[in-house]
């Protein structure tokens, strides 16, 4: 047929495939679905409400933070996001990065910044202001941690990596000509030349590991003309190249090339570490911030207390004033002092109250947005423990657990990893380009004979016929060509690489330093967390012992003051002393909890400590079961 070589051409560029197959040939350009985010609460939040309040547990605290909590869901996507860099890398591109930074649940109100729970009766006539330091950004923000160890700098990227996803490439075209001759007796044509050109071209390319290139070129042309001297008319010309070309110095080395994949597949683990990291950061924000609100919740009942001492007082004094035995002055002292009192119960109601709202964006997805959730009140369910006496761990152990475990030291080591193979890229940009080249090519010529041409010249038509004859030449070898060389590109003073490699070793050596600036914060945060707990142990103990002297104290001046031998103030001064010592008992024992989750987490056994595993966080899939009908 006049055309068999232009249906082979598209027979290459368009195959007949079926449904499935044709499927898969689409898949490679279009982006793989990815389903919406998804902003809905669990239904373990619901089922823990009940007549408008939600009863909670730590447990419940933190599996509603592992289903529902927006930085564990923003983490999620990092391992996904370093797949993405993999199989960015496995096709030869260059690696798009991740973000190392993990989020950490806000201070709270109970938080370093926040008020002290003390301080609200913390003299003999105690002031209590409304707590305006809610309105401190810092309180209710969410802090940031950034793991990265290499700087903001990336290190050069070297040699280009070769594109291992082939690439094929194709052409159709057809072209008129019509061109004056100004000598007819060449082409034998009259005062013109008129010819149509059809032109089919396929090529393909592909890199592999050791830097070689390879690409194929099959060029078919047809051409037909009013030219009565051309052998043949039409003409049908063909020919099949194959070239490579392989580096022998810069971009040599299969370990040079795959650096990349390397790097890749070390990010990978990276962010399944930064995943850990991001877990175990929100389990202890949500302990500490549950901590903080059962603290806040016993110092309301502490102020409740105070507020009754303070009310017994008033009527004792009201009824000795109206029986004439205690001058009018001293029941405006009493008066005074329960209003001080009340104040300071009104504000610590609204620090609970606060601390509530900061505890339910923690746990949800929409944080307050459900009208709800919004106006639920928590109830915390735990209370905090009497530090135990269970003797303290020696600090070699708790450090040699941390440098054992934490996820940041891990993920810093790898980072290192990373930096020292892409230093091999930037020491081969050293060397000069010394490149080998090779190619093989084949040629097939065919066509109809031009009668008048056979007439002019005979024999000289040696290859008549269609397409066919023309692959046939082809692949019978009938017309090569070889060559192979050497190419080589030699920078005389080589500046920029050198420049580039110092300054990438320079970075390197800095990553190792920042790795070792990491392990040395690790060993300072394990040591510290050690000194604090003990010391908040130390602190309850001598809290308790206060507050039981207050208790004794107060007894005895209310008694001394019932038969006449003390005055009133200082009645209102030791039930003072007494609130405080109370307070300060709640605060000691909310410090000591908070000190052991700081521990937990400075030797990363928060998850271990908490029941929590990491594929739970992962999946958002928490085991353990929620109840229908909280008790309160």
């Amino acid at each position: 047929m006049r055309y068999t070589w232009l249906a082979a051409i598209l027979l290459m560029l368009i195959p007949t495939v079926g449904e499935a197959q044709m499927s898969g040939m689409i898949r490679p350009y279009e982006a793989k679905p990815l389903p919406p985010v998804n902003l809905q609460n669990s239904g373990r939040i619901f089922d823990l409400m009940r007549a408008g309040q939600l009863y909670l547990s730590l447990a419940d605290a933190i599996a509603l933070a592992l289903e529902n909590n927006l930085d564990i869901e923003l983490e999620r996507y990092l391992p996904r996001i370093a797949q993405t860099d993999i199989q960015r890398a496995q096709g030869g591109g260059l690696l798009r990065g991740l973000s190392l930074l993990v989020n950490e649940p806000p201070p709270g109100i109970g938080g370093p910044s926040g008020p002290l729970l003390t301080t609200l009766t913390a003299s003999s006539t105690p002031a209590a202001p409304v707590n305006t330091n809610f309105s401190d950004v810092a309180l209710i923000t969410q802090q940031q941690n950034n793991l990265a160890v290499t700087g903001a700098l990336p290190l050069s990227t070297g040699p280009s990596i070769p594109q291992y996803d082939p690439t094929i490439s194709g052409s159709l075209n057809w072209a008129h000509e019509s061109t004056p001759e100004y000598n007819p007796l060449i082409t034998g044509s009259s005062n013109w030349l008129l010819s149509n050109n059809f032109n089919g071209n396929v090529g393909w390319t592909q890199g592999f590991s050791t830097g070689a290139q390879v690409s194929m070129t099959f060029d078919n042309t047809r051409l037909t003309s009013n030219a009565a001297r051309y052998t043949y008319n039409p003409i049908l010309n063909s020919s099949l190249a194959f070239t490579v070309t392989q580096p022998l110095l810069r971009g040599f080395g299969v370990e040079l090339n795959r650096r990349y994949i390397h790097i890749a597949k070390n990010n990978a683990k990276i962010a399944e570490l930064v995943f850990r990291q991001q877990a175990i950061d929100t389990v202890a924000g949500i302990a500490r911030l549950y901590t903080d609100l059962v603290s806040l919740n016993e110092d309301v009942k502490v102020k409740r207390e105070s507020l009754k001492l303070a009310e017994r007082l008033y009527e004792d004094n009201k009824n000795k004033v109206d029986q004439g035995s205690l001058a009018p002055i001293e029941l405006t002292r009493a008066q005074a002092q329960v209003a001080a009192t009340r104040q300071a119960l009104i504000s610590a109601e609204g620090l609970v109250e606060q601390q509530e709202l900061i505890v339910k964006t923690a746990i949800t997805r929409g944080g307050l947005a459900n009208p709800a959730i919004r106006a639920a009140r928590v109830i915390a369910t735990d209370t905090l423990a009497d530090p135990g006496s269970e003797p303290a761990r020696p600090v070699e152990d708790l450090i040699a657990d941390a440098l054992r475990s934490r996820s940041d030291l891990a993920q810093g080591g790898i980072q290192v990893q990373n930096s020292e193979i892409a230093l091999k890229g930037s020491h081969n940009a050293l060397r000069p380009e010394l490149d080998v080249v090779g190619s093989v090519q084949n040629g097939g010529i065919s066509g109809d004979i031009n009668p008048i041409a056979a007439a002019q010249t005979p024999g000289a038509a040696l290859y008549p016929g269609s397409y066919g004859t023309a692959l046939g030449q082809i692949f019978k070898n009938n017309f090569p060509t070889y060559m192979v060389g050497l190419q080589l590109n030699l920078p005389l003073r080589n500046r920029v690489a050198q420049a580039d490699a110092v300054r990438d070793e320079l970075q390197v050596r800095q990553t190792q330093i920042r790795r070792q600036q990491l392990e040395d914060q690790v060993r300072l945060e394990v040591a510290d967390a050690s000194v604090a707990l003990q010391q908040a142990r130390a602190a309850y103990d001598a809290a308790v012992q206060s507050r039981k002297l207050q208790e004794q104290s107060v007894e005895v001046e209310q008694v001394t003051f019932d038969v006449g031998l003390a005055t009133n103030y200082l009645v209102i001064q030791y039930q003072t002393y007494l609130a405080q010592a109370r307070s300060t008992e709640v605060a000691a024992k909310g410090a000591y909890a908070k000190a052991k989750v700081a521990l937990d987490r400075a030797t990363a056994s928060t998850l271990e400590v908490n029941r929590v595993s990491v594929e739970e966080a992962r999946d958002g899939l928490v085991s353990r079961p929620s109840p229908r009908n909280p008790h309160p």
